[in-house]
């Protein structure tokens, strides 16, 4: 599954829901959490049903993000999304969300220290297909202030937890709350994906773009990669040169893993 650009979607905004599959990102998260006002929680998702269906109608992925408050409730009817968004995961709570919630992927969001602290074992549970951080709610869990600084150890212990276990790591070292300096998220994105992230979440579409720019390969990556497998093809030697530098097994399948993701 290629995840460039997740963009949030307050799942109670009728305009912002029509409008949601014209924005060209991989996958549409409708916000059951954060975003909507308790009273008006129950309406969004009793029209969850149709606002999935509009906004997967271009094809792309429609996730959920439940509320703590109402998990189930909001799983069950989530139950013609793609996935979940589970905020405040937890062992407990992804382990429930799978026996009792609709079969649907789990993407875990890391969002308190002791979830930290147990990150390994939720990315391995088999129901889980990705994970990321909770930047805004992780650095007020810490009593801290939410800049790149704070939250790089983190994000990258979620990162190489969800590495570890095949999962897709989703993320950008700096809060998603402040969407308008695109020229700082199109840095952190370039950074994110030198660290070998997978994509991102946005909370505005001016973003989208730029995600799905960054998390691609480039043109020179391809060409790269192409010439690297060609060579391996025809070369009888553990290991050969192509650029003038060493290529062998690693290399190799990091050029494999390149051409994956076109």
């Amino acid at each position: 599954m290629r995840l460039r650009s997740l963009l949030y979607v307050p799942a109670d905004n009728e305009r912002f829901i029509a409008k949601a599959h014209e924005r060209g990102a991989d996958a549409i998260i409708l916000d059951l959490e954060d975003s909507v006002r308790p009273e008006h929680r129950d309406a969004a998702r009793k029209s969850l049903g149709t606002s999935i269906r509009s906004a997967g109608q271009a094809g792309a992925k429609v996730f959920v993000r439940i509320n703590t408050e109402s998990a189930t409730e909001d799983a069950t009817a989530a139950a013609g999304a793609d996935g979940l968004y589970v905020p405040k995961a937890s062992r407990a709570r992804i382990e429930a969300l799978a026996t009792d919630g609709p079969n649907l992927l789990l993407f875990a969001l890391i969002e308190d220290p002791m979830a930290l602290l147990d990150v390994a074992a939720i990315a391995a549970h088999p129901a889980v297909s990705g994970l990321a951080a909770g930047g805004e709610d992780f650095a007020t869990a810490l009593g801290a202030v939410p800049d790149p600084d704070v939250l790089r150890t983190p994000k990258l212990l979620i990162h190489y937890a969800a590495k570890a276990h095949g999962k897709l790591s989703l993320g950008l070292f700096r809060s998603i709350a402040d969407y308008a300096d695109l020229s700082a998220i199109e840095h952190a994105a370039k950074e994110a994906r030198r660290h070998g992230f997978d994509g991102a979440s946005c909370v505005h579409p001016s973003a989208v773009p730029i995600l799905n720019a960054v998390f691609a390969p480039t043109s020179e990556e391809l060409d790269w990669a192409h010439r690297v497998l060609a060579t391996a093809e025809t070369n009888k030697a553990g290991a050969f040169r192509v650029d003038g530098r060493m290529i062998d097994a690693p290399i190799i399948a990091r050029a494999r893993s390149i051409l994956s993701q076109t």
